[in-house]
């Protein structure tokens, strides 16, 4: 079955069909050749929903987390997102739908390069990647209109909390054996914490050691 195809169905029965209704999400996911971010032996399993290693302990998101994380953050054309935790760069590419400008970190140097590569075969040339730890965000281009996280830390960083807009949204796993996905807005009065269901991400880390 072609990939276009696949494609298609992954939206209508893994997102539209679980309630995601964010016409731009679906949107982005409809068109964003997932199979071209894992490797080839894994490329006939991109579009069913489940994660798929993407090497060096880590995972690419199943297509519904993906989803939920992208509307949960409310993201408007004009918008500037910072991303923590690039991985192979299919989350890092449907932000690049949907925001004016995205600012992506990955703390595994191999993973940034190999992501940095597929993004620019797609053209996505306002995406900015670099390698680093995430848990002091990226300041020199703060304040984001949505931050994604895709790796869990223990506790939300202050740094991502400082580095947000006012109504601002912050999408992030947090927690260490038992993880919660939280939705935060930063609003001028503090910060309202939504918290949404159970999942499972890798953990967040400060360095990559082989």
């Amino acid at each position: 079955m072609q990939t276009e195809s696949l494609r298609l169905q992954m939206v209508q029965n893994q997102l539209r069909k679980r309630k995601i209704d964010d016409l731009r999400v679906l949107a982005a996911m409809s068109k964003i050749p997932r199979h071209q971010f894992v490797d080839s032996s894994w490329s006939h399993r991109a579009y069913q929903d489940r994660p798929l290693p993407i090497g060096y302990g880590q995972t690419i998101s199943q297509p519904y987390i993906v989803g939920y994380m992208s509307a949960a953050a409310q993201i408007h054309p004009g918008d500037r997102v910072l991303e923590i935790g690039t991985g192979c760069g299919y989350q890092t590419a449907v932000l690049g739908e949907l925001a004016q400008e995205v600012y992506s970190i990955e703390v595994i140097p191999q993973l940034a390069d190999q992501a940095r590569h597929v993004l620019q075969e797609l053209n996505y040339s306002h995406v900015h990647l670099k390698t680093g730890d995430g848990h002091q965000g990226w300041a020199e281009h703060a304040p984001y209109n949505a931050i994604v996280v895709t790796a869990a830390p223990p506790e939300v960083p202050p740094a991502l909390i400082d580095q947000l807009a006012i109504n601002g949204k912050l999408v992030i796993p947090v927690g260490t054996s038992h993880q919660q996905l939280l939705v935060l807005t930063k609003a001028k009065a503090g910060i309202v914490t939504q918290k949404t269901f159970s999942v499972r991400f890798v953990p967040m880390v400060k360095s990559f050691d082989q």
